[in-house]
């Protein structure tokens, strides 16, 4: 068995991480938020801040449910699996940059097969369809995720860092390259179309990801991932643009299509009204909806 390490930047890392995820999320934040009013690349329609104010308030709603839930989070989970010597990477020698590579990859091809479950089951759609039911596409799209979902998707990521033991480094980078990546590719930016496919060969873009936020069911189960792109080229889920072009494509799915639906309160209750609709990949009675006027 491998010894574990000493825990000096674990530690470190550990006493400094709300501070370093904080930095990134409000400077990556700014970025694209200046970004977008100078290229958007979609025209915007309903006023930023009744929609700012609900997605951002859902982040502070997320963040505190998880640090009050969950005594531990996946960085401080690294940390205990290589002080306690439990996991793939704490149980086997492996050369550092390798452990800190696979697990980076290891944790995003985790996050899109949760995505695809959250597609796959009606039950866990009528939770991530609130992320799918904002009408327009932004930088706060990317942070709009029901509380419950988030909770199910903190459990998920504890038990993959228990099973795999990866670097505390690892978890963090993956956790602030996530946050971050999930900013830029919901951003309602236009970058050259050279430059799109290039960025596309490893890492998911705005024009690539907006595909999957179509109303249309058969894009809306594509283009799953939010970081990496192999996933979705490997398994099948890749999808080059939408059928009616990214100035032409409806945003959002056939349910809440009110601006009163974008409000806070609508938000969180949304799981539990009306039906889960044809978007799961599983039904069979998928149709193409009506796309609103």
């Amino acid at each position: 068995m491998r010894r574990p390490k000493g825990n000096g930047m674990s530690d470190f890392l550990l006493a400094h991480e709300a501070t370093i995820r904080l930095s990134f999320f409000l400077g990556v934040l700014t970025v694209m938020a200046l970004w977008e009013v100078a290229a958007p690349q979609r025209r915007r329609e309903i006023p930023r801040l009744l929609r700012w104010s609900s997605n951002l308030g859902i982040v502070v709603i997320d963040t505190l449910l998880v640090r009050l839930t969950f005594p531990i989070a996946a960085v401080g989970m690294a940390t205990l699996a290589q002080a306690q010597g439990f996991g793939l990477f704490n149980v086997y020698a492996v050369p550092g940059w390798i452990a800190f590579l696979a697990s980076v990859a290891a944790l995003d091809l985790a996050i899109y097969l949760q995505h695809v479950m959250f597609h796959s089951v009606p039950a866990l759609w009528r939770l991530h369809r609130m992320h799918h039911a904002d009408l327009e596409y932004d930088v706060t799209t990317g942070l709009r995720f029901h509380p419950v979902e988030i909770l199910m998707s903190m459990g998920v990521k504890l038990a993959v860092v228990a099973v795999l033991g990866p670097p505390a480094a690892a978890v963090l980078v993956f956790e602030v390259l996530l946050n971050a990546t999930a900013m830029f590719n919901h951003g309602n930016i236009k970058l050259p179309a050279s430059v799109d496919r290039v960025l596309r060969l490893f890492m998911v873009t705005p024009d690539m990801h907006r595909v999957h936020h179509s109303i249309d069911p058969a894009e809306t189960n594509s283009n799953f991932g939010f970081n990496l792109t192999w996933w979705d080229r490997l398994l099948g889920t890749y999808k080059a643009e939408p059928k009616l072009g990214q100035q032409g494509m409806t945003i959002g799915i056939e349910q809440f299509r009110t601006q009163r639906d974008l409000w806070l309160d609508r938000m969180l209750i949304q799981p539990v009204v009306g039906p889960a609709s044809g978007y799961a990949i599983n039904r069979e009675d998928v149709t193409t909806p009506r796309i609103p006027d």
